[in-house]
């Protein structure tokens, strides 16, 4: 069978290739407090994606209200909390990614993109009661097993990673919610919220250790807001519109595995023997919880 490859193909590489090197503009900025980072990766994503929403995607914006005055009281209510849940788990996966690039190691945020999708698959079970396979949940089994080695080798590390993971698959859990409404118009509504909330108290949230705003730092959070956040949030969802999710499923993989051999080769990370078998055990498990064991074969679909 010749699989076929399209720009869509290239989308979806393109945004995982280049959130796999988002580390270097975090590193770059590790003299930052996190919460400095994250208060104007925020601010500068918010203002580039409501330029962007009042040039490109106003008919989008007519629509989510349309979708929205026309629910009932009940999903009215639902759209909003899961808004504002979008916007904190958000908030929460950023800070806790960042602080750990830079304060931790990269291995282990690599290891938390890694449990993530097997994470999300198992709260899609529990929440939506979507079907897993006798192969999906034998992954879900073994991503157990490498969070016991990561956990008995370092519990510290192992918290941060599950926080990173459960953070962001709670939150795809709460966007399946909010299906019927255009991505990019939720991401900016969260992303509003969130500054809503921690751009008045500047001081309070990025503390005593808050450094100069430099054009070094301005520059490297322009970098990381629009090429690491907005850019490839626009490929992968140009991506989505051809590619099944499955599809695109898999190819999220490239990022940490970037991730991974940047902190080996590039910035000399080092990891101990349980923890070599942990991503050992956790990349088998990935590769399982990808295979097409049990699924059920499409009917060609003749003329």
């Amino acid at each position: 069978m010749v699989v076929k490859f399209s720009r869509y193909h290239i989308a979806a590489i393109s945004a995982f290739l280049i959130w796999g090197f988002i580390p270097f503009p975090l590193k770059a900025l590790t003299a930052s407090p996190s919460s400095q980072i994250l208060y104007f990766r925020i601010l500068i994503s918010v203002l580039t994606l409501l330029v962007v929403s009042g040039t490109t995607r106003r008919e989008q914006w007519r629509q989510t209200f349309a979708t929205y005055k026309g629910q009932s009281p009940i999903l009215k209510r639902r759209f909003i909390l899961f808004t504002l849940m979008g916007g904190a788990l958000l908030t929460i996966n950023w800070l806790a990614f960042i602080y750990v690039v830079n304060h931790v190691d990269i291995q282990t945020g690599s290891f938390s993109y890694l449990l993530c999708p097997i994470l999300t698959a198992a709260l899609g079970f529990l929440i939506l009661h979507e079907h897993l396979r006798v192969n999906q949940w034998v992954s879900v089994g073994l991503s157990l097993m490498s969070c016991l080695l990561v956990g008995t080798d370092s519990v510290y590390n192992l918290l941060f990673s599950l926080l990173i993971a459960a953070s962001y698959a709670f939150y795809l859990i709460t966007q399946r919610l909010l299906k019927d409404y255009d991505k990019i118009v939720l991401l900016t509504l969260q992303l509003l919220l969130a500054f809503t909330f921690i751009g008045p108290s500047y001081p309070w949230f990025v503390g005593e250790d808050a450094q100069p705003i430099t054009g070094h730092f301005v520059g490297q959070i322009v970098l990381l807001s629009w090429l690491f956040t907005v850019i490839p949030l626009f490929l992968n969802l140009y991506a989505l519109k051809e590619l099944k999710s499955a599809t695109v499923g898999v190819l999220m993989y490239l990022n940490p595995i970037i991730n991974f051999t940047m902190a080996f080769l590039y910035f000399g990370e080092v990891a101990s023997q349980q923890k070599v078998i942990a991503y050992a055990v956790i990349f088998a498990s990935v590769v399982l919880y990808n295979l097409p064991i049990g699924k059920k074969k499409e009917t060609p679909v003749t003329a």
